[in-house]
């Protein structure tokens, strides 16, 4: 079955950089665009970056521009999310999705941004 395992969140200070995996199995991983998706507290979960097939691009949402990169390995069936410059608001539950005949979540990895 589909399964995505994110990990790699943690406290990190203002300013800090971390990185995001998401392990993915259950599916041909290089025909699925794979997306990241955050929920803060108190509010909607929220696209953060998609990166597409067949080098079709990637998108990021305008609040994680220039800080995120999101980039993935149709080898390791994984894709990252490599973020810096982080902010108190990016603290959130990071979420990595999939669209396999039916929308698939990961259980999220948390990310505090904390001095």
């Amino acid at each position: 079955q589909v399964q995505l395992v994110e990990s790699g969140g943690g406290l990190v200070q203002p300013g800090g950089s971390l990185r995001l995996s998401c392990a993915a199995s259950g599916f041909s991983f290089s025909s699925t665009a794979m997306s990241w998706y955050r929920q803060a507290p108190g509010k909607e979960r929220e696209l953060v970056a998609t990166t597409y097939i067949d080098d079709g691009g990637t998108y990021y949402a305008d609040f994680v521009k220039g800080r995120f990169t999101i980039s993935r390995d149709n080898v390791k069936n994984t894709v990252l999310l490599q973020m810096k410059s982080l902010k108190l608001e990016d603290t959130a539950v990071y979420y990595c999705r999939a669209w396999v005949g039916d929308l698939h979540w990961g259980k999220g990895t948390l990310v505090t941004v904390s001095a």
